[in-house]
């Protein structure tokens, strides 16, 4: 009998590829082939994604709407499965995709509702997305929290945290695999890290498939830190990570992880209406960082008068208070380093309020990276001036496509060309045809620089304007997978 040659190192890299959406390492030459002469790797799709969704909740009177899409063509062409259950054992299915291009929609009521986890795999893995918003009338959680869910990891940061009096900022730990995780959460505030109570904040345990909050404040119960950066680190498993803020008069949001550390970021669609803007910012390494802060707007990009560059010593979070920075136009923060040749990472995201008074409402933007090729966000509703899409060009004109999807109650997909120009925010609003229900919006790069995105979904209620911003990121529906070597005679000999 003939010995089956092995296989290669790349087949094997391959086949874990496709499986985990682990991408390849291999880096091309100029012309799309690696360097050592071997075939170029191929883009393929992704096929088992996962999911972690935090327990939305604590109120009693939440009603919470969650909203699954995986973006694509109708079944047809492949199969696949997903479905989202509570992050406990043997728990119940409550979102279950069928097909690609057709969202899918649950709701739940009080604070019973669970954090969940789950996975798809086949047509349903590449770019699948889950949101959940909630919507609490009255109280001291009163608002719209919306909050995208996240693969899970073990490394997130979260700029705009407090530890004040007056606020109530939770950290929501969520373990969606069969080991218990270990975290560490660590908290910077404006003269360095804080001192935590003694072991409260690292080693934290979270059960296998299940969740745990922290409150931020008693993990350093001797600082009262008005503006502070929160990390989060595994040393064992994984979570997912978000942080759910409550403040006194101003209402509730979630408050997303930012994108990692670089010189430069983009915090997209800022509010045409905001009353105040205040914008956080770490430098975690070991360098102090220098930016250059501009608003990119309708028109192009202005530094804010008074506030053009802000001073970040390393290790410690900075505070600019811009006010109501974008005076009836929405734009987005762009900050680069003020002297392009020394560039520091840094982390931010800014606290917004709209309205006055006792109809003051909170909201969170975190910087974001690139939609790159492809980014979704799930739960748009189709109700006139609910949902305002921001799209940022900082460095390049960029053409991008941007797709509404069918709502969880029918209606037809709809689709826009838009041409941002550089150092700009362009705002557009999006619905199917004939829709019902909530849709997803997804975005794809066509051509030029980088584009940033976000959507802002306003739900008013009592002449409160109720709102939660949404940031896009891609969603690496592909990776890169090296093609075989054709000739595997050197291993028969």
């Amino acid at each position: 009998m003939k010995q089956r040659a092995p296989l290669t190192l790349a087949a094997v890299t391959a086949a874990l590829a496709a499986l985990t959406g682990v991408a390849a390492l291999t880096a091309p030459a100029a012309d799309g082939k690696p360097s050592d002469g071997r075939p170029a790797a191929a883009r393929m799709p992704v096929e088992r994604s996962l999911l972690v969704c935090p327990g939305p909740s604590s109120s009693d009177i939440a009603e919470t709407t969650y909203t699954s899409f995986t973006p694509g063509a109708p079944a047809g062409e492949g199969k696949g499965s997903a479905r989202l259950l509570g992050a406990t054992k043997d728990a119940k299915p409550v979102l279950e995709p069928k097909e690609p291009g057709k969202p899918v929609g649950a709701t739940a009521s009080g604070a019973d509702a669970p954090a969940l986890t789950g996975s798809a795999d086949g047509v349903l893995a590449p770019g699948w997305t889950t949101q959940l918003t909630t919507k609490v009338s009255v109280g001291r959680a009163r608002g719209v929290l919306g909050v995208g869910c996240t693969a899970p990891g073990t490394d997130f940061w979260f700029p705009a945290v407090s530890t004040a009096k007056g606020r109530e900022d939770y950290v929501h730990l969520t373990n969606p695999d069969d080991a218990a995780a270990i975290v560490d959460i660590k908290i910077f505030g404006p003269d360095g890290p804080a001192k935590p109570d003694a072991g409260a904040s690292e080693s934290i345990r979270v059960d296998p498939r299940s969740t745990k909050t922290v409150l931020l404040s008693s993990l350093v119960p001797s600082a009262q830190l008005a503006d502070a950066t929160a990390h989060v680190t595994t040393r064992a498993g994984r979570v997912g990570a978000s942080v759910q803020v409550g403040e006194e008069g101003v209402g509730a949001d979630w408050l997303p992880a930012s994108t990692d550390p670089a010189g430069s970021l983009v915090l997209p669609g800022i509010p045409a209406d905001a009353a105040s803007v205040r914008l956080v910012v770490l430098a975690p390494g070991e360098e102090d960082a220098d930016l250059k802060v501009r608003l990119a707007g309708p028109g192009g990009s202005i530094s804010p008068a008074g506030n053009e560059q802000l001073h970040v010593k390393a290790g410690m979070t900075a505070v600019m208070d811009l006010k109501d920075l974008t005076r009836g136009e929405p734009g987005s923060l762009v900050l680069t380093p003020a002297d392009p040749k020394k560039s520091a990472p840094v982390v931010a995201a800014v606290r917004v309020v709209r309205g006055s008074g006792a109809k003051q409402e909170l909201g969170f933007i975190t910087a974001t990276a690139p939609v790159g090729t492809r980014a979704t966000v799930a739960d748009n509703r189709p109700e006139e001036n609910t949902t305002l899409l921001a799209l940022t060009a900082p460095g390049a004109d960029a053409k991008v496509k941007v797709t509404a999807s069918p709502g969880t109650g029918g209606g037809e997909p709809a689709s826009k060309e838009v041409t941002v120009k550089a150092g700009t925010t362009q705002t557009l609003t999006l619905a199917p045809a004939g829709g019902k229900g909530a849709y997803a919006l997804t975005v794809e790069t066509l051509s030029g620089g980088p584009v940033h995105a976000a959507r802002t979904l306003s739900l008013p209620d009592d002449g409160i304007a109720m709102f939660t911003v949404q940031g896009f990121s891609d969603d690496h529906s592909t990776v890169s997978v090296p093609r075989a070597a054709q000739d595997l005679s050197v291993l028969t000999r």
